[in-house]
């Protein structure tokens, strides 16, 4: 008993001693992890609420739920309805039957009823009917629209509404977490979360009339069409609009509107009552690897600069100049550069940062204003150009043809210029608008083309 009795003191001292070392040649070395909570509210839109760690590691944990009840309650339905008899026995007794020719979403904006959505969403509408988070209806008036990007601004009747500010566009970050809110395939008040998976997307290579999208993996589906994106702190980054799919449905592709460019569009439209489109005055593209090899460049992103015109000569800029930043944002290719773009007016002025014979140099850049016109009857619409596009030509006069708007119409835009209307000399859009005003709606209308190798041709078209 007594042995048994020693064995364990020896064991309870060996235990004793062995903590003792660990605690002070083992744990009094280890680094001390001190667990912080904290209630504030994120002050960024890609810091969320979590628990700090002293060592700078933070295990964001990232939290939508206050972004989506900010969100929900100031996104809204909208319907296009389509009213007229829809049959024969309605036709006969002059019964007007209402019918859903469509639908989608809308985003308030402010306290008293405007709402920001997509032109396709309110086209060809009859009546537009929006319905709120608590299922009242409201019928709306349009605004204004702006088919080519695809924004409408209407407005309800209505007071004390909850509305989205809009966030800034221009500072969305790559990965960044986003909720897209909005009314899929008839589910009202869906909020579907991801991240943004690209900025300056062009769906339409070519177009600098278009917004440049920002993509995200949220799931949007037909019916989010003019709902919201928002960031973590329930700010209006975009305005959803599409999607790219072979089934129609959600395949991990999205694309919204940039904010700033909605708001820019909304404020044209209250303002002005149409789109104040600015253009810096070059014509060019996106730099290749061929490119850059063929004119002996350093850098391998910018915008090559093919020609310029107007302000952007007079500012300095020159053919074979890259355009590297505009307004101290990084310009990698065209869409970038347009997508800033279309956010100013004309008259407003940019800095722009471009590099030549391998200098890095900076100029500022008035912007001019981008004026098109359609001629109806021809089925095409044209805008100003410039001495390089007429010389081009081997012409002196003449406007540019920006694309065919009729399927009947197969002209190569690039391959001709107008040069006469009526037999009278156009050289600007103004020209072409004083003639179409005198001209009448059932009166044949004569175009005089000419191509590259400087032969005129005369076509007739009629209503």
């Amino acid at each position: 008993m007594k042995k048994i009795s020693v064995l364990f003191l020896v064991a309870l001292f060996g235990g004793f001693t062995s903590l003792g070392i660990y605690k002070y040649f083992i744990e009094e070395n280890q680094p001390e992890y001190i667990v912080e909570e904290t209630d504030e509210q994120p002050q960024q839109s890609n810091h969320f609420k979590t628990q700090q760690v002293s060592y700078g590691t933070a295990f964001a944990n990232p939290d939508f739920t206050t972004a989506a009840n900010k969100t929900v309650h100031a996104v809204v339905h909208v319907k296009n309805v389509s009213i007229g008899p829809r049959s024969i026995q309605e036709y006969m007794h002059g019964i007007q039957g209402k019918a859903i020719r469509g639908a989608g979403s809308g985003v308030i904006i402010t306290q008293d009823g405007y709402i920001v959505t997509n032109n396709h969403v309110i086209q060809g509408a009859s009546e537009i009917q929006v319905t709120l988070n608590n299922n009242i209806t409201y019928k709306a008036k349009v605004i204004g629209t702006a088919p080519k990007a695809d924004i409408a601004l209407i407005k309800i009747d209505a007071n004390d509404l909850n509305y989205l500010p809009f966030g800034n566009s221009d500072q969305v970050q790559l990965g960044e977490w986003v909720l897209a809110v909005g009314n899929p395939l008839n589910l009202t008040s869906t909020v579907t979360a991801g991240i943004v998976s690209a900025k300056g997307r062009d769906l339409n290579e070519g177009d600098t009339s278009l917004p440049s999208y920002i993509q995200t993996d949220a799931a949007i589906n037909p019916g989010n069409s003019g709902g919201a994106l928002v960031n973590t702190n329930g700010e209006l980054i975009g305005i959803n609009t599409a999607i790219t799919s072979q089934t129609g449905s959600y395949i991990g592709y999205g694309f919204a509107v940039p904010s700033n460019n909605a708001r820019k569009i909304v404020e044209d439209l209250l303002e002005y009552g149409d789109i104040q489109q600015a253009i810096i005055g070059i014509t060019g593209g996106t730099l290749n690897p061929e490119a850059a090899k063929k004119y002996d460049l350093s850098v391998s992103q910018g915008v090559y600069v093919s020609s310029v015109n107007d302000n952007a000569e007079r500012s300095g800029l020159r053919k074979g100049d890259l355009i590297i930043k505009i307004d101290g944002i990084r310009v990698r290719k065209m869409s970038d550069l347009t997508a800033y773009i279309n956010t100013k007016r004309p008259g407003d002025d940019v800095q722009v940062n471009f590099i030549r014979d391998d200098e890095e140099k900076i100029t500022k850049v008035r912007l001019s204003k981008y004026e098109t016109i359609i001629i109806e009857k021809a089925g095409l619409e044209v805008t100003n150009a410039d001495d390089d596009y007429l010389a081009y030509f081997d012409a002196t006069y003449g406007v540019k043809i920006v694309k065919p708007i009729s399927e009947h119409i197969n002209i190569p835009q690039d391959q001709f210029i107008i040069t006469k209307i009526d037999d009278i000399k156009v050289n600007s859009v103004d020209d072409v608008k004083r003639i179409l005003n005198k001209t009448h709606k059932n009166q044949a209308l004569q175009v005089t083309f000419k191509n590259r190798r400087g032969y005129e041709d005369t076509y007739t078209f009629r209503s």
